[in-house]
């Protein structure tokens, strides 16, 4: 038995939710498992015939982490767990799912399987960033997929001078710009056409959001070093500025603050089935290869 203690997270908005996340925990109890579902879900889905678990008690006594839902649900989790080093495997319930990678109708057969150690394992970076005012610390969060300072509502763009380990890198006005995780390489930097990270390397992402200039282009750098957004200004007075820390927000973001990010001490230990591939997710999610037909399913 490689995890004695499951934990099953899942997307509780979505309608009929409750029986595949009862069948998964039949599929656990059958293996031997001690099931704990997390508050929330338990809550709003009414599968209370489990042992009911905050977050917090997840992180101590759980040996793996099983998130049933879209990326966003991983993200969350992700986040909740990172301090507790506790594992995570992925079932889509959602659309695309880059990051719960197990489809739905082969989760049961899937798990049983990890449960009895036919599984990869790899560990995904993430970031940790604040934003600073006046020397203040007024917000800080941590992401897997990404930071992003973004302009607010309908103002005009932001101007942002950009740093790394205190070395100048441009100025420039743009809609935003998005700091990616190599895992959200297929995220929102990938919509905005930055590059795809294969996830095993150690990177950061700097990407433009509509640039005004267009020479203002994506770059990869290491991370092992800290970026720095300065807001210069604002594209109107009554104008504003957000940052997203994945699924956080600041949305108080004003001409002179500081955006610092760098790559946090901690990571996310993600389990995949035996022959898992990260090419075969593209292929699969991106349609490489292969043109998409009505009849899809849609994962």
């Amino acid at each position: 038995m490689h995890f004695k203690t499951v934990a099953i997270v899942g997307r509780y908005q979505d309608t009929g939710l409750d029986a595949p996340l009862r069948k998964l925990a039949g599929t656990l109890g059958a293996a031997g498992c001690n099931v704990l579902i997390e508050a929330d879900t338990a809550k709003n889905t009414g599968i209370r015939e489990h042992t009911v678990a905050s977050y917090q008690e997840i992180g101590k006594q759980a040996d793996l982490a099983v998130i049933m839902g879209g990326d966003g649900t991983m993200l969350g989790a992700a986040r909740q767990l990172a301090d507790s080093n506790v594992p995570l495997i992925g079932i889509n319930h959602g659309r695309l799912g880059f990051i719960t990678d197990i489809p739905l109708h082969s989760a049961n057969d899937a798990l049983a399987s990890v449960i009895q150690g036919n599984y990869e394992a790899e560990d995904r970076v993430l970031l940790e960033g604040r934003v600073v005012r006046e020397g203040q610390t007024l917000f800080s969060g941590v992401a897997l997929n990404d930071v992003v300072l973004n302009r607010a509502g309908r103002g005009g763009m932001i101007e942002v001078t950009v740093e790394f380990d205190g070395a100048f890198m441009y100025s420039q006005r743009a809609d935003g710009l998005i700091i990616a995780t190599p895992t959200g390489s297929t995220a929102y930097s990938l919509s905005a056409n930055g590059p795809i990270v294969h996830s095993r390397l150690n990177a950061i992402l700097l990407v433009p959001v509509a640039p005004q200039t267009l020479s203002n282009r994506p770059i990869v750098l290491p991370d092992s070093g800290t970026l720095s957004l300065t807001v210069t200004a604002l594209g109107r007075v009554e104008s504003g500025a957000s940052v997203h820390f994945d699924m956080q927000t600041w949305s108080d973001c004003q001409a002179g603050d500081r955006i610092e990010v760098r790559r946090a001490k901690n990571t996310v230990r993600f389990i995949h089935p035996t022959g898992y591939s990260f090419f075969s997710t593209l292929r699969r999610k991106l349609y490489w290869n292969h043109m998409p037909q009505p009849s899809d399913e849609v994962e």
